[in-house]
């Protein structure tokens, strides 16, 4: 090995000198890793909930909550841009009626290879019964040969037959068996194990100290004459009030970090999109963060889904939010959403991008972020004048170089 500080391929043993004449080692420099937290998935913290409020205004069709939780004294710690994983319990009500599908009483024991439980533990807190898994739809079509489930099973279309299954729950694929149905132990084979619901943290650890802030949109529709809902989020809003317990995990998003603190962000989050985007801003805030930061945000009304409305007002005021363009879709005949105030401001947009800025999105991966991207495009092609392939490379190296990040769901 060459020696630079001797310019000889030697090396010089500089070893201390023991007193006795014999030399030691010099120890081993080691590195220190931050400690795991034991808190995961499959050991969720049992955290509680300091507040569940409506955001939404009356009259809106739309039911947004904010809801507040303490991480106590679990040593949980996050970034923003982080998400939180939520432990969901199903509809006491429906597994009420599951269990009386199948003509049990909830009490009976179910033993697998790790746990003994109750079935009606097993249908609240072990098992998916909100959405009927692809499993269940094939057993009930080979007992029953209903025709509209088996020409979709026999088509072989997942994603036709996974939009049929969306709107329906376990129960009402057991009603399709008019005769005796299965057994706790034949049904619960078919099912799927019940999921964590993944959220965007809209909270900063340097502001919200020991909380986790989450704003979540409540899932309810009415089907075949019944009432339905997100499992997680009708849980949270209907049965979470303060000092309820909820299990919960931090779900790391290193794909989706605030840059360095001189350096500008945009950030476009429609509806509940603004969750991370809050928390964004308000670590820039704590941090005296000297980066520029734009913020496209939309909804359906101005009166009542301006999510955080005198945050995001008063950050406008004191200068930390640059520039604020809104998209309030229903309050004009012509809708306007955030991919058309992003087009209306195309040439300051692409000169952000051209001086470093970083560009975020999070919501509906559905529609909005491929809207948002087209848009993106678009700009970048018109503005750098570089056609139709040049802005597909500008954007790829963009999204290469860690400058286009995306939370979509």
């Amino acid at each position: 090995m060459y020696d630079a500080s001797t310019g000889s391929g030697l090396s010089l043993d500089i070893s201390p000198i023991d007193p006795s004449g014999s030399t030691t080692a010099a120890p081993e420099r080691r590195r220190t890793r931050p400690a795991r937290s034991p808190w995961n998935r499959r050991n969720p913290y049992p955290a509680t909930v300091v507040a569940n409020t409506v955001m939404s205004g009356p009259g809106s069709a739309k039911e947004v909550r904010h809801v507040e939780i303490s991480l106590g004294d679990s040593g949980i710690t996050y970034e923003p841009g982080d998400g939180i994983g939520i432990a969901p319990v199903n509809d006491p009500a429906l597994v009420d009626l599951v269990i009386e599908r199948l003509g049990a009483t909830g009490e009976e024991i179910i033993a697998d290879r790790k746990a003994t439980y109750t079935l009606r533990e097993a249908l609240t807190t072990r098992y998916e019964i909100g959405t009927p898994s692809k499993f269940l739809a094939r057993a009930v079509a080979e007992r029953t040969g209903h025709p509209e489930l088996t020409r979709l099973i026999e088509a072989g279309d997942p994603q036709a037959l996974d939009a049929w299954l969306s709107a329906r729950d376990v129960l009402d694929l057991l009603n399709l068996d008019t005769g005796p149905t299965f057994t706790p132990e034949e049904l619960l084979e078919e099912l799927s194990p019940l999921a964590h619901r993944e959220y965007s943290i809209s909270s900063s650890p340097a502001v919200h100290d020991g909380r986790v802030h989450i704003t979540m949109a409540t899932v309810r529709y009415d089907f075949d004459g019944r009432e339905r809902g997100g499992v997680c989020s009708t849980h949270i809003a209907d049965r979470c009030a303060p000092g309820d317990t909820v299990n919960v995990f931090i779900t790391p998003n290193k794909s989706f970090r605030l840059p360095d603190d001189d350096v500008a962000i945009i950030m476009i989050g429609p509806g509940t999109g603004i969750a991370p985007f809050r928390g964004f801003l308000h670590h820039r805030a704590a941090s005296g963060s000297t980066g520029q930061n734009w913020l496209f945000f939309g909804d359906q009304h101005r009166d009542t889904d301006y999510l955080y409305a005198d945050e995001l007002d008063s950050f406008v005021t004191d200068g930390l939010l640059d520039r604020l363009d809104l998209a309030f879709s229903r309050d004009q005949e012509h809708k306007i959403y955030v991919q058309d105030r992003m087009r209306e401001n195309g040439a300051d947009l692409f000169g952000w991008l051209e001086a470093g800025a970083h560009l975020y999105v999070c919501g509906d991966a559905t529609t909005m972020a491929g809207d948002v991207d087209a848009a993106l495009h678009e700009i970048v092609a018109e503005h750098g004048d570089l056609g139709p392939d040049g802005a597909r490379d500008y954007v790829e190296a963009l999204r290469s170089a860690g400058r286009y990040q995306r939370d979509v769901y």
